[in-house]
């Protein structure tokens, strides 16, 4: 409805400073340019706001409307726009390349946790001294947990080396959403 411009900023009667607009009455017919005065002389013949809703353009367009209705009708859209968006987070499990099965099941069950959540999950093996010589073991421990938590998530990104770290990342299924 308005080009652009967040509710904060549009320029309501007096605060509409240009000689002429272009109108646009409150059944949305084109009135065309008229001096600023006459617009807002219209606008309280029906008791209602002179909004500039264009304030970029040249003449700027200013629409005749209720304004706190339409403030009110933006603020409702805006929050029903963020109760549909998903904000997915992503929660970290530590191992070690020489984890025993009894602290991997519990990593498991946490990492199963965050998935059913919806949370996405990193997956991490940090390599300290001798371990960076058998990278190996610690691909081995990743494909382990990822059999384990097989049915709760799938492997979004492959395990990679980053430094001292070997890295993944699990989603959590779609048939569970």
């Amino acid at each position: 409805m308005h080009g652009g411009a967040s509710i904060k900023e549009l320029q309501i009667n007096e605060e509409i400073r240009d000689k002429e607009v272009r109108l646009v009455d409150d059944e949305g017919n084109q009135v065309g340019v008229v001096p600023r005065s006459r617009a807002l002389d219209m606008a309280f013949e029906k008791k209602l706001d002179l909004v500039n809703v264009s304030p970029n353009s040249k003449p700027p367009v200013c629409r005749i409307m209720d304004y706190g209705k339409y403030k009110y009708e933006m603020i409702k859209k805006e929050r029903d726009s963020k109760k549909k968006q998903r904000v997915i987070n992503i929660k970290e499990v530590r191992l070690t390349p020489n984890i025993e099965k009894h602290d991997l099941e519990t990593k498991v069950k946490h990492a199963k946790k965050f998935l059913s959540n919806g949370d996405r999950v990193k997956v991490a093996v940090r390599f300290r001294g001798r371990e960076m010589g058998h990278t190996e073991i610690g691909k081995e421990v990743l494909d382990r947990f990822v059999e384990m938590v097989s049915e709760s998530g799938t492997v979004d990104k492959k395990p990679k080396l980053e430094g001292r770290n070997m890295i993944m990342f699990l989603a959590p299924n779609k048939e569970e959403n």
